[in-house]
């Protein structure tokens, strides 16, 4: 027995390993009743009717205005594997769904007012903003219910609704509320994108850009030559996009060793430091892909002024950008403090502290390969927004 007379400091270590699965699908048309997708995803964890509390981004019924009846419907011709808790309820489409809390804080309570346990299952409808805001809901509730994401915009179906991560902005800080959650299943339905504006469309083909900047030179390859359909002139082109970028994600979170982001990088987030900040200072009536596409452009200039891509392959990538109909500046690039510093730079700080502390930026190293670096030079980048400027 121990006793307090012989007992030391020590550390027991404990090691905790949970694996985690979810799967992501690809379809068309998912509330057609003869389309299984979502009675199949129910029906892994058993026979049901299984419980839903489900949530429809206002963007996405204007786009579609039958979807809470068809939704309402297919639930009335699968009533055996689903029931519905209430009427699908509506959310504010758009960045500022997560300006605040209240859209999460309505989650929570109507996840207590409808009794949904973890057993049951939250399906939300929507683009990425929205899709974060109910998420960190379902995060919260019981410490995690059973989250079926249904991405609407190219962007949420190529990147943020297959990761898993999910949050809200606080202050003009970028997603500085959030969970890491892995959804219980993600469903990508092309016929969402067909409704998409252009520039709406273009968003999901900036984060295609970037991932393949950075991971698949093929793949930006394909991008390039494709450059001037994306905005809606070739569906095969854009569906094609939407698939390879998301499944570069998922490779990326499964494969990449640190899904939580315990470590230092970030390669997903190529560009986003100055994306970020743009949003902000724009009090985000810039849109995430258009802010994504001038941070890379951005960057890529850096990357350029470093050595670690060449003058023809900038070129490339702020060619295709200009093909592809994807900005490359905006005024705000130039904004400044008062001291005379670009205010754009504050980004870098609000990046370094997300992260830890420790600044690790990824950058192209060829197109196709990435680097990590620890420090950007203030210089270039005061020199790339001009460079840029000079070129909008």
């Amino acid at each position: 027995m121990r006793t307090a007379a012989n007992a030391t400091t020590e550390a027991y270590g404990q090691r905790i390993q949970v694996p985690y699965h979810y799967p992501v699908t690809f379809t068309r048309n998912v509330l057609d009743s003869d389309n299984s997708a979502l009675v199949d995803t129910l029906s892994v964890t058993g026979p049901g009717p299984h419980r839903c509390l489900a949530y429809l981004d206002q963007g996405l019924t204007a786009a579609h205005p039958q979807i809470a009846d068809a939704l309402v419907a297919y639930a009335r011709h699968h009533a055996v594997a689903l029931q519905l808790a209430c009427a699908p309820k509506l959310v504010p489409g758009g960045e500022h769904v997560k300006d605040d809390w209240i859209c999460t804080k309505q989650v929570l309570a109507d996840l207590e007012r409808h009794r949904i346990d973890r057993k049951s299952f939250v399906l939300v409808f929507g683009g990425g903003a929205v899709l974060d805001a109910v998420g960190l809901g379902a995060a919260l509730a019981h410490r995690g219910v059973r989250l079926v994401r249904f991405p609407s915009t190219a962007l949420a179906q190529g990147d943020a609704g297959v990761g898993v991560k999910n949050g809200i902005n606080m202050n003009g800080v970028k997603n500085f509320i959030g969970t890491f959650n892995p959804p219980f299943a993600v469903i990508n339905d092309y016929a969402f994108l067909r409704t998409l504006p252009r520039d709406v469309l273009l968003d999901g083909m900036a984060e295609a850009f970037k991932v393949a900047i950075i991971k698949d030179a093929e793949f930006f390859d394909t991008l390039e030559r494709q450059a001037p359909s994306l905005g809606g002139a070739d569906w095969d082109a854009i569906e094609e996009a939407v698939y390879r970028c998301a499944v570069l994600h998922l490779d990326h979170i499964r494969d990449g060793n640190d899904p939580f982001e315990m470590g230092t990088s970030r390669p997903l987030d190529f560009g986003h430091w100055s994306a970020h900040r743009l949003e902000g200072l724009s009090r985000y009536k810039i849109r995430h892909g258009q802010a994504v596409a001038i941070g890379i452009a951005l960057d890529s200039y850096h990357a350029w002024r470093k050595g670690l891509i060449t003058r023809a392959e900038l070129d490339r990538i702020l060619d295709a950008f200009r093909r592809a109909g994807l900005p490359l500046y905006h005024e705000l690039l130039a904004t400044r403090e008062a001291d005379g510093t670009l205010a754009i730079l504050e980004g870098l700080r609000q990046f370094r502290e997300h992260l830890g502390g420790a600044l690790a930026i990824t950058m192209p190293d060829g197109i196709g390969r990435k680097v990590e670096v620890h420090e950007l030079d203030a210089e270039l980048i005061e020199e790339g927004v001009r460079f840029l400027g000079e070129r909008a």
